[in-house]
């Protein structure tokens, strides 16, 4: 067997995400390399979830559209689905909710039997998937020790009754001679390559599909030492992210296009104020709030053209999690070197899914900014061969550190001299021919 694809789905609030995850660890586990893409209305209960698990030999970056076996929780999962299955496909259904033809287990009436909670009806699924999958059982109890966080031991009673009423697998799925790799989404794989990158502050206002970057971020605050803020509107959050790169922190910012478009007058501080400014824009559909838990991309020109006036910037548009990865520790970089905006252009497809990752972590490391050397006057805008001025911070006795909106000569101080400003705006769009150079060394 190459591959093998299978969609879990049922409403929100029956645990399909967190099934989808087990399933997903259960393949990684005997040597498959995975995608898991997750599909979810913006509801917090009803609505119609589903997941779609693709596990195969070779490494993948997408699903597909047709699926070998179907993990219904609900009738509507059967309905919506149906015309997915392969031929010879296999639909693994809870009796007491559906009816098809396949494999009908009740899986709420074993739960009952140990009188778990009625969201335990995905570890059920799932013993019985493995079951008919001729996984071995201690693979599977394996993954759900290692994977549910809460009532370790009755999931695992529950996954064992519903794995015994399978009598022999319908589908083999053998263990491949290939060890597990690490199971990411795209969101953790920025997250972890702008940290070796240096990243030590994370500002954000939540906005799907960016929203799991301030999460995961929050809860690994301490092991990540990254500093994370909630502030009131993604307004405040841009300018909170310029004032710590005035300070010498090295912020990033995550939003989606709606939370971007409220901070394209900050882009334009950042780019005349020459302020390295990292953002990670996660596209979903628009225009307005468009359609919030799906994927689209279509913010390409908006993000290349926002902000008023010329702005060097660059933009980086990663189409995997390796990707994902290095591309945000780049984009740490080049937002330093170069202290301009620079954009990690992502999608809810790429950020929410999971990959099997193959990234080499030590690839990714922090690089030295443009610093003062502390002789002769410290000029904020120092008029340099590549436009790149020598950066100081505040609380250095011996520099006045500006910054500014305004058009200014190489101290920062404001001028309206057409010299003056046509030397300084040369400067900033200098910075572009070196950029390019840049970007064609590291390809």
């Amino acid at each position: 067997m190459k591959e093998i694809s299978i969609l879990v789905g049922g409403k929100a609030g029956d645990g399909i995400r967190q099934a989808g995850n087990v399933i997903a660890r259960l393949f990684n586990r005997i040597g498959y390399r995975i995608f898991f893409y997750d599909d979810y209305p913006s509801l917090i209960r009803g609505g119609h979830n589903f997941s779609i698990i693709r596990a195969a030999e070779r490494r993948i970056i997408a699903h597909k559209e047709t699926v070998d076996v179907i993990v219904a929780l609900n009738q509507d999962t059967i309905e919506k689905h149906l015309h997915r299955l392969n031929a010879g496909g296999t639909i693994l259904y809870d009796s007491k909710k559906s009816t098809t033809e396949g494999v009908g287990i009740d899986f709420m009436g074993i739960v009952n039997l140990f009188n778990g909670k009625p969201i335990m009806r995905n570890t059920a699924a799932i013993g019985s998937l493995a079951g008919v999958l001729g996984i071995p059982w201690p693979v599977l109890e394996k993954v759900i020790s290692d994977t549910v966080e809460k009532e370790i031991e009755l999931n695992v009673q529950i996954a064992r009754h519903a794995y015994d009423q399978i009598d022999s697998p319908h589908k083999s799925v053998p263990k491949l001679e290939q060890p597990p790799l690490p199971l990411i989404t795209g969101n953790e794989a920025i997250v972890l390559g702008a940290v070796k990158a240096g990243l030590n502050m994370y500002i954000a206002y939540p906005m799907t599909p960016a929203s799991s970057i301030l999460h995961y971020l929050a809860a690994n605050e301490n092991e990540l030492g990254v500093v994370t803020v909630h502030p009131e509107s993604e307004i405040g959050g841009a300018l909170i992210l310029l004032g710590a790169a005035y300070t010498g922190a090295r912020a990033m910012i995550g939003t989606s296009g709606g939370g971007f478009a409220l901070m394209t007058e900050a882009l334009s501080l950042a780019g005349q104020g020459e302020l390295p400014m990292v953002i990670i824009e996660v596209q979903r559909p628009g225009p307005g709030t468009g359609v919030p838990t799906y994927t689209m991309q279509a913010d390409l020109d908006f993000v290349v053209h926002a902000g008023h006036g010329e702005i060097t910037r660059v933009v980086l548009a990663p189409g995997d999690a390796e990707e994902a990865f290095y591309m945000s520790g780049m984009a740490m970089n080049l937002a330093w070197k170069f202290q301009i905006p620079a954009f990690v252009l992502s999608d809810k497809h790429l950020s929410e899914s999971i990959f099997s990752f193959e990234g080499d972590l030590d690839k990714v490391t922090p690089e030295e900014a443009l610093l003062w050397n502390k002789e002769g006057e410290y000029k904020r805008y120092a008029d340099k061969k590549y436009g790149i001025s020598p950066m100081a911070f505040p609380g250095n006795p011996s520099a006045i550190v500006k910054a500014t909106s305004y058009e200014h000569d190489e101290n920062g101080i404001a001028t309206e001299e057409p010299k003056a400003i046509s030397r300084m705006q040369s400067k900033r769009l200098r910075k572009r021919k070196y950029l390019e150079n840049e970007l064609l060394i590291r390809s």
